[in-house]
């Protein structure tokens, strides 16, 4: 097999809803310098959704786990044949810890010469995420020379997704059933994978918690400033209980839990729509930010100069907060939460 079997950039990333919205920038990027779509290896249920139709996406390489040890995953044998019959090329390994997968790439035919590690990533202009990826996209594998390129004039690196009109039409028509047509409408993500892991809500560990109370009282203001609005409470089915905890305390009317009814495909038609969203530090801010949608993001111990939302013209608000002497959303009050929206929302005709 020739060095170099396929001229298409490949991408490895093993990432969250949010980890894989930011990877866009670079995406975007190595597109536009190679002029060949990007093949993605990765895995979860929203990287197909999020990806699918996606510009500059080519091929998705998916597996279910990487915990399994190579000898006993079939998933994992079944990866290393595809990309052995795909052929290695130039190849970003965008983990911290990417060794187990350059092992398995290595069994499809790579060498070190096509690979960009990630983890040795350094001197990154800028803080966020979003410019470590435009640095690294730049970054080339000892096959095409090893150095950098000089990075381009080129805007602030930022998150991108395109809505396709199949998935718009796809959300006119559930907003019909639902008799919501064209009303403007409010989201609010309140949930994250932290906070339904077993234990008490309210327990230390839970980083991206916030009272049911104080969303209750965010949902009452935003409904005295909006009477027209339709609120939409989103996230997974396993959140769908704790919306409804706050929808019992808000009793505010035309409020929704659609907990068990946004796929990612209609997450980022709503987040085109929507005058606005309200979140957690999770992935529905990043993706609601990189369709352009206005988002307040309340913030933990994560540092927002890293994770904040970025998107194409999308007006963003951060808060953070502290308790105790330490950074946590607790010490976020529901008044900084409505102002910050006034400072952010955009008027849906």
């Amino acid at each position: 097999m020739s060095p170099v079997s396929n001229p298409r950039p490949l991408i490895v990333r093993f990432g969250a809803l949010g980890d894989m919205t930011i990877l866009t920038v670079m995406i975007r990027l190595l597109h536009e310098r190679f002029g060949q779509l990007v093949d993605i290896v990765g895995s979860g249920g929203w990287t197909k959704p999020l990806f699918e139709s996606q510009p500059g996406v080519g091929k998705l390489y998916l597996v279910g786990s990487r915990r399994w040890p190579y000898f006993v995953s079939a998933e994992q044998w079944r990866l290393k044949q595809i990309l052995r019959e795909r052929g290695p090329g130039p190849t970003w390994l965008c983990d911290v810890d990417n060794s187990k997968m350059l092992r398995l790439l290595k069994r499809a035919g790579w060498i070190d010469a096509h690979v960009c590690d990630y983890s040795n990533l350094h001197n990154v202009p800028g803080p966020h995420m979003c410019d470590h990826w435009q640095r690294f996209a730049f970054r080339n594998p000892p096959m095409l020379g090893g150095n950098d390129l000089a990075l381009p004039p080129l805007p602030q690196a930022h998150c991108e997704l395109r809505v396709s009109a199949t998935r718009r039409d796809e959300l006119r028509d559930w907003l019909a059933k639902r008799d919501i047509g064209n009303a403007p409408l409010v989201l609010i993500q309140v949930g994250n994978k932290r906070t339904m892991r077993r234990g008490s809500r309210t327990r230390s560990s839970n980083l991206k918690y916030w009272p049911e109370q104080n969303w209750a009282n965010v949902l009452c203001g935003l409904r005295a400033r909006y009477p027209e609005h339709v609120f939409l409470m989103l996230g997974v089915p396993q959140e769908a209980e704790l919306n409804d905890d706050i929808l019992q305390l808000a009793k505010v009317e035309r409020a929704y839990n659609i907990a068990r009814e946004a796929p990612i495909g209609r997450l980022i038609a709503l987040a085109e729509r929507a005058a606005g969203l309200i979140s957690v530090d999770t992935g529905p801010a990043h993706v609601a930010a990189a369709v352009g949608c206005p988002v307040v993001t309340l913030f933990g111990k994560t540092n927002p100069n890293l994770y904040a939302p970025r998107g194409p013209n999308a007006r963003v608000a951060c808060l953070t907060g502290i308790d105790n002497g330490e950074p946590s959303m607790l010490g976020i009050s529901v008044e900084q939460v409505l102002s910050a929206w006034q400072s952010v929302v955009r008027v849906i005709s």
